[in-house]
């Protein structure tokens, strides 16, 4: 992975989730700008929810996983190029 890109990695074994409720729209989209401390998306593991954000502003290059999958601890979630 390149200086300019970093993986959001998810921090435990649970269930992947775009929106923060069923009803809601996506947190994020391929392609939109996101600043530092912007919420990503959604982890729920053992009924508890993580929210996982932005650790740098930068723009959605791509969303790794499918809404609803389950996801490993440390596994790649979404790509953001750094601005």
């Amino acid at each position: 992975m390149s200086d300019q890109k970093y993986e959001v990695l998810s921090p435990v074994m649970g269930t992947f989730y775009r929106a923060s409720a069923p009803d809601s729209p996506p947190l994020v989209e391929v392609g939109q700008r996101v600043k530092a401390s912007d919420i990503l998306c959604v982890i729920e593991s053992m009924k508890i929810f993580t929210e996982l954000r932005s650790e740098y502003s930068g723009v959605v290059k791509e969303i790794l996983v499918e809404n609803e999958d389950p996801v490993m601890k440390k596994q790649a979630l979404i790509i953001i190029e750094k601005e």
